[in-house]
């Protein structure tokens, strides 16, 4: 038995077309527009805000961003009236209703390569110096001030050693 021979297409079909044909038959045409938020919003927030936050996804219309540090909650909180309107600008309908901030870990960016640390991180300090520093706090009766003033001193033979600081 031979299957029905279908009729040859006039003009190919984009596949992007297709695509957004299948998404608006299933209804997550919209959905898909709500998520580019989460593409652009470095570009929406800037540099400084990017550094500092991370958007997670989407429910019911809310952006839920991941942000770093409590302080910078409390400032995007106040800025978020204008995040919105820019957001809802680029993506060209107000299809995001709010920003959901809560703390939580936000990534490096991968495409940023790490910077090495400082050498001087990388300098131990022998034995000999390690004595040299207790001598100078052996004066020092109060445990807390010469534990600090300890980590300081080390640091700053550290740094000398490392040819960080000119004497």
């Amino acid at each position: 038995m031979r299957r029905p021979r279908r009729p040859k297409m006039r003009e190919p079909a984009l596949a992007g077309d297709l695509v957004d044909k299948l998404l608006h038959g299933l209804g997550l045409d919209e959905r898909l527009h709500q998520y580019k938020a989460l593409i652009i919003w470095n570009d929406v927030v800037g540099p400084q805000i990017a550094a500092r936050t991370r958007p997670v996804r989407i429910r019911e219309n809310i952006l839920e961003i991941n942000v770093d540090q409590p302080a910078w909650m409390q400032q995007l909180q106040l800025m978020k009236p204008k995040i919105l309107s820019r957001l809802n600008a680029e993506l060209g309908e107000a299809t995001i209703k709010d920003l959901y901030l809560k703390h939580g870990k936000v990534d490096v960016h991968p495409d940023k390569p790490v910077e090495p640390p400082p050498a001087w991180r990388m300098v131990k300090l022998d034995d000999k110096e390690k004595k040299q520093v207790e001598d100078l706090l052996s004066a020092v009766k109060d445990t807390e001030l010469r534990d600090e003033m300890e980590k300081f001193l080390q640091k700053q033979m550290r740094l000398l050693k490392a040819g960080a600081v000119s004497g």
